[in-house]
């Protein structure tokens, strides 16, 4: 089999630093101090690949689009063009793509978020060919249910699939996304590998969620620092605590006053105490705890941390599981089993998460 690999190395950059992307804000990711993320998550896709076929022939583009990534996994790859400039572009991308499409591979296999998936597809969609796409999830907003759950199932994804089916590119607009509005857009519509390990496309549910607010408002401790994640769920939570927090963002929040509003992962750090709870709920469609949307929630902050998970019935009776993917497998790891989830004022679910 043929792959060709291609890595958005920007993808990402802006989460931890409370971007909620990077779309026109890298330049503000590098001066708040991010750093890379898609390069160790295309890593570890490339060594599940790796053990499970390591005679796949790679075909990628010079670094820093995927080339040392690849080499790092252990396969020598075909180099089939270098960005042109320092900074890499959409053009950069999708010229890697039509050098894979001219190659003639079996699966092209991206390291991003939605905007890249989109970027892809695009370049697909013109070639009008039935190669199939396969996502490595790197970005902060993953909409797409193009995306291995895991870059690690991604990898094995890559490796063991034997056919493919039509699946949705989705996009948001990141400025609206920064001011608190979502309105997914149907990018595309492309062909992907099939497998049990692939992300649905997130929806946005709804519900009344009230009494669980109250729930968590009524049990709220003297002393303890509360990290509210993003989400209208945890927005009910903000609101029962009598203040108006950011939609999208993370704001930390301790004695009836708020630390943080819209918090970079340093900032909740710095604002952290003596015991420390973060409350979050899981994205409607996918199940993802951590590692979609919250990237401020990093392992670093996480491990400080109790975690109080919060949802509606309805959004559970529809996810069936949860999902972590943290940047740490180990942490992930930690993380994976039964957990109570609040769904009422008094009333918890016991959910897996895997």
């Amino acid at each position: 089999m043929r792959i060709g690999v291609v890595v958005n190395p920007i993808a990402g950059m802006g989460g931890r630093v409370g971007l909620k992307g990077t779309d026109g804000k890298v330049a503000e990711a590098r001066e708040r101090g991010a750093e890379p993320r898609a390069p160790e998550r295309a890593r570890r896709a490339l060594e599940r690949l790796a053990a499970l076929a390591p005679d796949t022939e790679l075909l990628t583009y010079a670094d820093p689009m995927g080339e040392s990534e690849v080499r790092e996994a252990g396969f020598d790859p075909t180099v089939v063009g270098r960005p042109g400039d320092e900074e890499t572009s959409v053009g950069d991308t999708q010229a890697a793509v039509e050098a894979f499409l001219d190659a003639d591979v079996d699966l092209v296999l991206f390291v991003g978020g939605d905007g890249t998936a989109a970027d892809v597809a695009e370049v697909l969609d013109d070639a009008d060919t039935d190669t199939p796409m396969l996502g490595v999830p790197a970005g902060v907003k993953v909409y797409s249910s193009v995306f291995g759950v895991s870059p690690e199932d991604a990898g094995e994804i890559a490796a063991t699939f034997d056919r493919t089916e039509r699946r949705e590119v989705m996009d948001i607009d990141e400025d609206d996304y920064r001011a608190g509005e979502v309105h997914p857009e149907l990018r595309g519509i492309a062909f992907v590998p099939v497998a049990d390990d692939l992300q649905s496309s997130k929806q946005l549910g709804g519900g009344t969620v009230e009494a669980l607010a109250a729930g968590v408002a009524d049990s709220i401790e003297s002393g303890v620092t509360y990290v509210l994640g993003p989400g209208s769920t945890v927005g009910a939570v903000k609101d029962a605590l009598g203040f108006e927090g950011s939609a999208l963002g993370v704001d930390v929040w301790r004695d009836g006053e708020v630390l943080v509003r819209d918090a970079t992962e340093q900032e909740i750090l710095s604002n952290l105490g003596d015991r420390n709870v973060i409350v979050v709920t899981p994205i409607g469609g996918q199940g993802f705890v951590f590692g979609r949307g919250n990237p401020q929630l990093s392992p670093d902050v996480i491990r400080q941390c109790e975690v109080e998970v919060v949802a509606s019935r309805a959004k559970l009776d529809d996810l069936g599981v949860l999902r972590v993917d943290t940047d740490d497998p180990d942490l992930d790891e930690e993380l994976r089993g039964w957990t109570k989830v609040r769904v009422g004022r008094f009333e918890r679910r016991m959910m897996e998460i895997v």
